[in-house]
């Protein structure tokens, strides 16, 4: 088994590599620029990072082709969420409250990527954009108090999201999450 990170900039990127690693999974860090033919992964990470998606999709490079061109489990984390809402035709925006440390996440969707996870925790927040609305082709699967969808599942592809960063120690059960991921890219 082997994940790809899809490096966004910013901090986070490391993290979740890091994570993966010493859950003992094979990952690479790749630019999201890789053209498709570089991509050997049996899922990607499309990771946090610094570009804003109310203004700066651009710097986002070719992740859109992932998610048209594969049929690998995807997890987007933050921007990276965020993204592959809006790649889908959702709306995205600047946050009324953007959030930065520690919220209460809420489960509200059962749902294979928070198998054994309480229906409530403690996550890790770092945005000032987030989505605004899903099409029907998404399943919201979690909210916090200021930010209405925390996860969500695309329906017609194994491809998840998440708003806060399970990647950090900060978030309960982070690692957790990660492990349902890799055992979705198993299946």
């Amino acid at each position: 088994m082997r994940i790809s990170v899809v490096d966004n900039g910013g901090q986070w990127t490391h993290r979740e590599w890091r994570l993966l690693r010493e859950i003992g999974v094979e990952a690479d860090i790749i630019p999201n620029t890789t053209p498709m033919e570089g991509i050997a992964a049996d899922a990607l990470i499309l990771s946090g990072g610094a570009p804003r998606i109310s203004f700066e999709v651009p710097k986002l490079g070719i992740t859109g082709d992932y998610l048209d061109q594969l049929d690998i489990p995807i997890l987007g984390i933050c921007v990276g969420h965020q993204f592959l809402a809006l790649h889908f035709d959702g709306k995205v925006g600047p946050a009324e409250v953007p959030e930065y440390g520690k919220t209460l996440v809420f489960v509200d969707e059962a749902n294979d990527l928070f198998d054994g996870i309480p229906a409530e925790f403690q996550a890790w927040e770092s945005h000032n954009d987030e989505i605004k609305a899903l099409t029907p082709d998404f399943i919201p699967l979690a909210h916090s108090r200021n930010c209405a969808i925390q996860a969500m599942k695309y329906r017609k592809k194994a491809f998840y999201g998440v708003q806060f960063h399970p990647e950090v120690t900060h978030t309960n059960y982070g690692r957790e999450i990660f492990e349902n991921f890799i055992r979705l890219a198993r299946i």
